[in-house]
């Protein structure tokens, strides 16, 4: 059985993120876990970037909404990742 679109647009974030050499975590969610949390926590050049990735036009939820907007509004970068605009990342 293949992979999901998701799935393969988050294999791409995670080779460019490799490549670059940034640091991240792809956080657990419910339970202890942060629930709305963007797929990936990056710290980049100095920069802390929270990364929501999508697949075929998918939105994100309310929840993630809050969360890369509460990024955002602390100074840090917040980007929804689809298949279409991975190479942004590149």
């Amino acid at each position: 059985m293949g992979a999901t679109p998701e799935a393969l647009v988050k294999k791409k974030v995670r080779d460019i993120l490799n490549k670059e050499g940034a640091y991240y975590v792809m956080p657990v969610t419910g339970g202890y876990g942060n629930s709305g949390a963007p797929d990936f926590l990056v710290s980049y050049g100095g920069k802390f970037v929270g990364i929501e990735c999508k697949a075929n036009k998918g939105k994100v939820t309310a929840l993630q909404l809050k969360n890369l907007k509460s990024i955002a509004n602390t100074g840090g970068q917040a980007l929804v990742i689809n298949e279409f605009n991975v190479v942004q990342l590149s």
